[in-house]
């Protein structure tokens, strides 16, 4: 399992610097997504994977000797997934708005200073 999320997380950064190097705005913004999605299975993939494995400590023990799933990874994944939502929309949006206004997303051709409106 774990060596099935590396090779996920691999073609996620991959193809999200590859997305995020080009000269569109949705492009940018698509890398940027597929990027973070890679961190959080990165994070998910550190927290080590134990299915049915509850963080649990017995009444009879006095600490935990299994092996166990750790709840403080999937807690921040479960948080940055909420603000890069929040983020996405916010750029989504933004987009929208430069595409209305300018009426191109290339980057290439924002950068001059002559803008017809």
């Amino acid at each position: 399992m774990e060596l099935l999320l590396s090779i996920t997380i691999g073609i996620l950064y991959a193809s999200g610097i590859y997305m995020i190097m080009s000269r569109s705005f949705v492009k940018l913004i698509f890398g940027i997504i597929l990027l973070g999605n890679g961190v959080n299975l990165l994070i998910f993939l550190l927290g080590r994977i134990a299915k049915g494995k509850p963080p649990i400590i017995p009444e009879t023990a006095a600490v935990i000797t299994d092996v166990f799933s750790d709840p403080v990874p999937q807690a921040l994944i479960l948080t940055a997934i909420v603000i890069s939502f929040g983020l996405q929309s916010f750029a989504i949006i933004l987009v929208k708005r430069m595409h209305k206004d300018f009426g191109t997303d290339d980057i290439e051709q924002l950068n001059t200073t002559d803008h017809t409106e």
